[in-house]
């Protein structure tokens, strides 16, 4: 009884897949469903089984980015509001960064493409949840700031040091102890450490 609701999933996978790397390669205007169909080796009919449109593939793909980060959302939440808590929310984010870094890829390179969808409000709301939980209301603004600044090290840092020299794994270290020095700093300010 599983086989066929595990080979679906697979199938979907594999078509989510397909279409990532197409969208990589020549970009999501320049990709049709029907080149994602020739090269899963698959009808068009059998595609549309799964996804009617692209939008649906990119929702699909966006989608398990936004279940990651609600989840971390509601740990970090459940969570004790301690310098310990926000170090390991910032190295479970780099860490859902690496795991969907080529989604967060073709976000970035084909923003103009995706302009209007719906997802923006939502992706800024996590942003803002995210920001909340690394940010100490009772801060002077500068350790506010310092807060937010390790938060966008880790999220944005990843695209800005893609050009760089290294490998992905030492840039996303890099980035995770740069974040943890700012989030240090805004603690000991604070806390008077």
């Amino acid at each position: 009884m599983g086989k066929p609701q595990t080979r679906r999933k697979d199938t979907r996978q594999r078509i989510l897949d397909v279409a990532l790397e197409l969208f990589l390669e020549r970009g999501y205007d320049q990709t049709s469903l029907r080149e994602i169909a020739e090269r899963l080796e698959v009808t068009k009919a059998a595609l549309y089984y799964h996804f009617r449109t692209k939008e649906d593939i990119v929702d699909a793909l966006v989608g398990g980015i936004g279940e990651r980060l609600d989840e971390l959302i509601a740990w970090a939440r459940a969570q004790p509001t301690t310098l310990e808590t926000r170090r390991e929310l910032l190295r479970r984010l780099n860490e859902a960064l690496e795991e969907y870094s080529p989604v967060f890829q073709f976000l970035q390179e084909n923003q103009a493409a995706l302009r209007g969808r719906a997802g923006p409000k939502t992706a800024r709301d996590r942003m803002q949840a995210l920001g909340t939980l690394l940010t100490d209301p009772q801060s002077p603004v500068l350790d506010r700031v310092r807060s937010l600044s390790a938060l966008f090290t880790v999220y944005f840092g990843t695209f800005a040091t893609s050009a760089m020299e290294g490998t992905p794994e030492e840039k996303r270290a890099a980035l995770l102890q740069v974040a943890w020095e700012q989030i240090d700093a805004a603690h000991a300010a604070h806390s008077g450490k």
